[in-house]
């Protein structure tokens, strides 16, 4: 009994290794083989015809590219063609767990979904001053049938990406005078970096 739960605790550990790394592996897999196959076809170009090549070009063209294909994304005539991609793409299984999870992280950092943008203190119990800084990423939790007041707070890891998320009561939680991007890099550089424009301090 006792190996038949190491190997289902090791398994378990494994499939949320691959959550952790199937979708940076997949990002970076997906840049270098574009840099390589752009930069490939670009050498040959302008070799033939400047006699010389150019390095890093192809990282300007990517960059280009994928500036191109946010401002398309962002735009009326685009966003019906994106709906439908998405909704192709929740068809496969394995490729949309991998593609959701790289869209979710992405979104939570970048564009007008930001998630991380209200950093909290969170008391960690009634009995002490103990208290954990993290970022408050849902309110509305109806859906998973809790009930009103309580928020989803997302607690990273310091030197890690990863964290925990909990489900505390509002009143539990305290929020943070400081940009959520300072808050962040504090919190995964184990309060070893200060902040960049103010030291951040609770709101009255």
């Amino acid at each position: 009994m006792k190996k038949y739960l190491n190997r289902k605790q090791i398994f378990a550990w494994f499939l949320q290794g691959m959550l952790f790394i199937a979708p940076l592996a997949l990002t970076v897999y997906i840049l270098v083989v574009s840099f390589n196959f752009v930069d490939g076809i670009l050498t040959g170009i302008i070799v033939r015809i400047l006699g010389f090549n150019i390095p890093g070009l192809g990282i300007l063209v990517i960059f280009f590219f994928v500036t191109l294909i946010g401002f398309l994304g962002s735009s009326i005539i685009f966003k019906p063609l994106l709906y439908y991609f998405d909704k192709l793409i929740s068809q496969a299984p394995l490729v949309k767990v991998i593609y959701s999870s790289i869209k979710d992280f992405m979104s939570a950092f970048v564009g007008k979904e930001k998630r991380f943008t209200e950093p909290v203190l969170v008391k960690v119990s009634h009995d002490s001053n103990l208290e954990k800084m993290g970022f408050v990423t849902q309110r509305d939790l109806r859906n998973l049938g809790i009930s009103g007041g309580k928020v989803a707070v997302y607690l990273p890891h310091s030197y890690n990406f990863s964290g925990n998320l909990f489900i505390v009561p509002v009143e539990n939680i305290t929020p943070i005078n400081a940009p959520p991007a300072e808050v962040m890099k504090f919190i995964v550089t184990a309060g070893l970096t200060n902040f960049d424009n103010q030291q951040g301090h609770p709101k009255d």
